[in-house]
């Protein structure tokens, strides 16, 4: 008979059969979607201001979080701590949605493909998280341009509507996913280490309280959880996202420093700033990482059990 402790959310298992199969059910995957869209709001309403200094310090001359928090109060007002949070609200939840579902679907398919109860950590999630990234950058790319270009700019607020038709008009759908390879690379890498770790501190605390279901883990586990998964993220990732929010916050045609080459977004960088500078703003982005990761997770869990 299958132990139950070994048997995951994500799976269905007939004891009486002694038989273990995978849940590939329309409404599993819509809950999983759910889920993941609930988990994406709570990250950009928790951290959305963090990510506004977090991109000043990457893509102007401030240099410190203390002298961006000084110059939005002043010169903008405490509101403009959520500029561009509306692109985000709504496609961070899409983007979110397709992580979790992404990694989900990745995990039910290997599952189905080896017979295996549960994915290995190495290198089984790390693929499942990294493909989650995958199904993400599409909407990923074009929604971080636009909060991009609303963060790095200190005048007036343009509408999404009406960046997206200047871009599209100018530089046409090449101008919309301006940056698409750098953001790829980094979703592969970044939610490859994001689930790889958050699964593996979930399974440390399951084995050492001797739960037979990860619903047994208390919120402020699967919080902390969440929180040091997101630093994993951003530490294993973070230049990556330097170059990516350099070429994002270009300028267009002959006001382009780098034409929307990484390549030369990284050479730019390390002439001007050495390597440090592909680290620039990492203090407050894992200063956010902690309950923005944290809360994903969390309620990302939490909305799955009240789905069932």
């Amino acid at each position: 008979m299958a132990d139950p402790a070994e048997i995951t959310e994500y799976e269905t298992s007939d004891l009486s059969k002694n038989t273990n199969i995978v849940d590939n059910s329309l409404s599993r995957k819509l809950k999983d979607v759910a889920a993941g869209f609930v988990g994406g709001a709570t990250q950009v309403l928790i951290g959305q201001p963090a990510d506004l200094v977090k991109i000043r310090l990457q893509t102007t001359s401030a240099t410190s979080s203390i002298q961006v928090i000084k110059n939005v109060v002043k010169n903008e007002g405490l509101l403009a701590f959520y500029k561009g949070t509306l692109p985000p609200l709504f496609g961070v939840g899409v983007c979110v949605s397709l992580q979790f579902y992404g990694f989900h679907e990745t995990k039910r398919q290997i599952l189905q493909y080896t017979g295996q109860k549960q994915l290995d950590l190495w290198p089984q999630t790390y693929i499942a998280g990294a493909m989650a990234g995958v199904v993400n950058s599409p909407v990923t790319s074009p929604v971080e341009q636009l909060r991009i270009l609303s963060q790095s700019s200190s005048g007036k607020l343009i509408s999404m509507s009406s960046t997206v038709k200047d871009i599209f008009a100018k530089q046409g759908l090449r101008g919309i996913y301006r940056g698409f390879d750098i953001t790829l690379l980094r979703e592969f890498q970044a939610y490859g280490v994001w689930f790889l770790t958050y699964e593996t501190l979930i399974k440390q605390i399951t084995n050492y309280h001797g739960y037979k279901s990860r619903d047994q883990i208390s919120t402020p586990e699967l919080l902390a959880s969440g929180a040091l998964a997101g630093n994993a993220l951003w530490l294993s990732s973070y230049p990556l996202d330097v170059i990516k929010s350099n070429v994002q916050s270009d300028g267009w045609g002959v006001n382009s420093k780098f034409g929307g080459s990484s390549i030369k977004a990284a050479k730019y960088i390390l002439a001007n700033h050495g390597f440090v500078g592909f680290w620039r703003g990492i203090v407050p982005c894992l200063l956010r990482a902690v309950p923005c990761s944290a809360g994903t997770f969390a309620s990302v869990e939490l909305a799955l059990r009240l789905m069932g």
